[in-house]
């Protein structure tokens, strides 16, 4: 397998896992489970499945931990995992897979806004790409707006599989369709901000404490314990922490697969092709997603959630886009810049050697003048 094919399989294997965990989560809390207990498994998993590699990888590597680093880990618990998690299961229980897994592309749109308000970045509106990410982001908000606010006609009806867990979940979702239609979506939004909080915070992590899969371990842990407390005040019945075979495959799934596996799997595309690169596949996922949650969930299509789907995939390519011609503008600009230096480096020293042959000169010639008189 080439070196191009390979990120290419490993990210699109990573969207089918991340639509997987839409629709097993949407179909374990429609079938009766508690989000605040799911999430709490799927923590606990998460953490046990990314201890070893921290330990194997990272136990000579690790540096030394700080107060300071321990608690931008535990902001990135709460931002990262818990309150985005929380809301987009909630969000996920009270929506569509579809729907939920189109308001995901708002994330670098909201990270852009988050980063010019803390000053991180520069809208510059001159430039086509700065026009670029402005206009991508204002479709991606259109986007999500209209999936949010507007339902209207069926464009693609229900497809009858006979599956037991799918018969419970179409009832429910012809249930939820119009009570909480809004709130659903409201919430997942919610997520998308604080998880792009999260993504400004991450960096002066990785910057203080170089050794992602110990980090992440602390993340994951502090979450667990996070999410467990919040699930004890809120439901207080211990038959919702049984697990029948369906909920058992839920938590390992979204343990193991969503979280360990596909951290690991985008970590490694991130270091061969960048971030961008990683970005783009994110409406493959809402394909899969949508695809997956017709056929197995018996979804409907709507209007509102097709047109509002294209927004946001436009919206986030524009952006995309935008962002990549800023990043090739800036790498030409600290290459030119660089030029210029080296240049001004190369008269500086031709000009010192020229001052030192002129010194020198002037040496000689006195010391040759000294000589004379003296004979």
């Amino acid at each position: 397998m080439g070196k191009d094919s390979l990120p290419f399989f490993l990210m699109v294997l990573v969207q089918l896992g991340g639509a997987g965990t839409a629709v097993i989560s949407k179909l374990v809390m429609d079938e009766g489970m508690d989000p605040f207990v799911h999430l709490s498994y799927r923590q606990i998993f998460s953490t046990i499945s990314i201890a070893p590699f921290a330990y194997f990888f990272e136990r000579k590597t690790r540096p030394k931990l700080t107060p300071s680093t321990v608690f931008l880990i535990f902001l990135c618990s709460i931002f990262g995992v818990t309150a985005m998690q929380m809301t987009y299961l909630i969000g996920l229980k009270n929506s569509t897979a579809t729907i939920t897994t189109a308001l995901a592309n708002l994330v670098p749109a909201i990270t852009f806004l988050l980063a010019i308000l803390s000053g991180l970045e520069k809208v510059g509106l001159r430039t086509k790409a700065g026009l670029a990410k402005v206009l991508g982001t204002i479709l991606c908000i259109c986007g999500a707006m209209l999936l949010s606010l507007y339902h209207g006609k069926v464009v693609i009806g229900q497809l009858r599989i006979h599956w037991k867990y799918s018969e419970q979940t179409s009832k429910n979702i012809e249930a939820n369709s119009h009570g909480n239609f809004f709130l659903g979506p409201f919430l997942v939004i919610i997520s998308t901000i604080v998880y792009s909080l999260w993504l400004i915070i991450q960096p002066r992590v990785n910057e203080r404490y170089a050794a992602p899969y110990s980090s992440t371990t602390l993340m994951c842990f502090m979450a667990s314990l996070e999410c467990v407390i919040v699930a004890v005040c809120v439901n207080h019945d211990k038959t919702a922490w049984s697990l029948n075979p369906i909920r058992a495959i839920s938590v390992l799934y979204n343990g193991i697969i969503s979280s360990a596996l596909a951290f690991y799997l985008m970590t490694w595309c991130i270091k061969r092709k960048g971030p961008l690169y990683v970005s783009v596949f994110l409406p493959l996922l809402l394909v899969i997603s949508a695809f997956l949650s017709w056929t197995l969930l018996g979804e409907k299509l709507y209007v509102g959630t097709v047109v509002g789907s294209i927004l946001t995939v436009i919206g986030l390519y524009g952006f995309l886009w935008g962002k990549k011609k800023g990043m090739e503008r800036t790498t030409v600009v600290h290459v030119e810049e660089e030029k210029v230096f080296k240049e001004k480096n190369q008269l500086t020293k031709i000009d010192l050697e020229l001052q030192f042959s002129e010194k020198t000169n002037v040496n000689s010639n006195k010391s040759f003048t000294n000589g004379q008189s003296k004979i």
